[in-house]
């Protein structure tokens, strides 16, 4: 076998956002797109005699991807690389296996909750050996790799066979391939009391778990299935499929609005739930009632205990700026820390390594705790069950008392897809602008109290992030929240938090976005949205 050396040109564009490089596929399949970025990350973190993990969603190119980049590892020294059969891990099964593997860390290819296929988008992202998602002063040194990048290395061989499991060798690197489920799987029964939701489910509690035809699905189906003796056929769409079966991958009311329609029908099932793209995200249904990804997080921080792997205590709660703050509250009650970080799991990382927090979460359906350095949506799947299974009452029952305990934080996001880049920029800036005058203004009939640009501190090794999310937060607890997403390939997705607190004992069984609206009208009214997109409304409510 050969190692070539391919002359190159940098590609103008390949920065990488809060989870990596994120582009169309036929960008990703474009003359030495990939490998200019490929040879980026392994100039930056090294690879002669390193050993890594490789998985992605299976979504379209994942496969041809996976080849390429065991070439180039090979090429560049590695000495071993796992990856998943079929070039398949979900994101936090990727995770686990760094850390379980003491490896030098993992590239992950996916989107996450992106579409997949032929003309849809691709992801590269390369993980540190904590699990976690590379920091930014990694990803901008990969950046500026290949803004001058010169030439990568590949060596010139016959595609690996990746189908089944077991060890191969590569111009000297072992390649081995791994079953994808097998570890995780064993890592959730350490965690979960596996005999106690076997037992809810032999006593007819009945679920539904929509995998959206990607990555999860064969995760599911062993956990809750075989495992856990849940009914065959309670995992639908649980094939993953290169273009996830025409579906949008994202775990949102919108997106999964077959298992909503489901979960809110009169032959509703006691529990349903679904996952994104690459496994790191999840939706949480109840019968007849949605769990928003705040209160999730809050309930299963003030529940956790519950479940074996955490019966010991939380060390601390971190939720990313844009959650609501459901969660800080039950850290208070519990007498722990708790964290504000900006959106981007890599946040968390410095946290969890600190032993300063046990369970994270974001908004944007991401929950998880320090057993991986991802966000894992099955997991977060599975401590609702051992909860439902320990307290033997309904979701429904357990939000309200909940709700009664600590209040309740009304909340809902607002997308704004597409947008043009530089109407959202203009957009931003005007707000930004506007903030020093904005504290003591009455809108829709609140008092602002500050208003401010979010900038984050690491508590842990002192790195500032500045410019994370416009806030205006008002006397009353309300608040909204502006920012442009770096997840999207197309144009700019523009986020709009929407934040109302309720004390009760009255006011706790409001529709959401009733309860919002003097936060939704001041926001609107205040970024002056109409004025600069043209936009009137959103295009995702969740």
């Amino acid at each position: 076998m050969t190692i070539r050396i391919i002359p190159t040109t940098p590609i103008a564009g390949q920065k990488p956002g809060t989870s990596g490089l994120r582009k169309k596929t036929p960008v990703f399949m474009g003359h030495h797109y990939l490998e200019n970025f490929v040879q980026s990350i392994f100039d930056v973190v090294g690879a002669a005699g390193k050993t890594f993990v490789l998985g992605g969603d299976g979504r379209y190119f994942n496969d041809r991807a996976a080849q390429v980049i065991l070439r180039m590892a090979a090429a560049n020294g590695a000495a071993r690389v796992i990856v998943g059969q079929g070039a398949i891990l979900s994101t936090p099964a990727a995770s686990h296996l760094i850390r379980l593997n003491k490896t030098d860390g993992g590239i992950i290819m996916s989107a996450s909750h992106n579409p997949g296929g032929p003309e849809e988008d691709f992801g590269v992202k390369f993980n540190m050996p904590n699990g976690g998602p590379a920091p930014e002063g990694v990803t901008e040194a990969m950046y500026r790799r290949t803004t001058e990048i010169t030439e990568y290395r590949i060596v010139e061989a016959q595609d690996l066979d990746l189908s089944r499991v077991g060890r191969t060798a590569l111009a000297g690197m072992v390649v081995d391939v791994v079953d994808p489920v097998a570890d995780y799987a064993a890592l959730m029964e350490t965690l979960f009391d596996f005999g106690a939701i076997r037992a809810m489910f032999a006593s007819g509690f009945r679920m539904r778990m929509d995998s959206m035809c990607a990555v999860t699905g064969p995760y599911a189906v062993e956990i809750l299935e075989r495992r856990l003796g849940a009914a065959p056929g309670t995992c639908v769409n649980a094939v993953p499929l290169p273009d996830f079966g025409g579906m949008h991958p994202d775990p949102n009311p919108t997106w999964a609005k077959a298992l909503m329609d489901e979960m809110f029908g009169d032959a509703a099932p006691d529990f349903g739930a679904a996952s994104d793209g690459d496994g790191d995200r999840n939706m949480v249904v109840g019968r007849g009632i949605y769990v928003s990804p705040s209160d999730s997080l809050a309930v299963l921080a003030a529940n956790a205990h519950l479940a074996p792997g955490y019966a010991q205590g939380l060390k601390g709660v971190a939720r990313s700026m844009p959650t609501s703050a459901a969660a800080d509250r039950v850290a208070a009650a519990l007498g722990i820390g708790h964290y504000e970080t900006p959106t981007g799991w890599k946040f968390f990382g410095n946290l969890l390594d600190a032993g300063r927090a046990t369970i994270c979460g974001e908004e944007s359906f991401g929950t998880g705790s320090d057993h991986v350095r991802e966000k894992d949506g099955l997991w977060a799947v599975l401590l609702w069950l051992n909860i439902l299974s320990v307290r033997k009452q309904t979701v429904a029952e357990i939000l309200a008392e909940h709700w009664a305990r600590f209040g309740r934080n009304y909340y809902s996001r607002h997308d704004f897809e597409a947008i043009a880049t530089e109407k959202a920029d203009a957009m931003m800036g005007a707000l930004r602008g506007a903030l020093a005058g904005l504290k003591g203004q009455v809108v829709e009939g609140m008092v602002i109290a500050a208003a401010d640009d979010f900038a984050y501190t690491d508590p842990v090794d002192g790195s500032v992030s500045t410019k994370q999310g416009v806030r205006v937060m008002f006397e009353d607890g309300s608040r909204f929240v502006l920012r442009l997403s770096g997840t999207g390939t197309e144009g700019a997705t523009l986020r709009m938090y929407l934040e109302r607190f309720a004390p009760g004992p009255d006011g706790l069984d409001l529709d959401p976005q009733a309860a919002l609206a003097p936060v939704i009208a001041a926001a609107h009214g205040l970024a002056r949205i109409a004025e600069f997109t043209g936009r009137t409304a959103p295009d995702v409510v969740t």
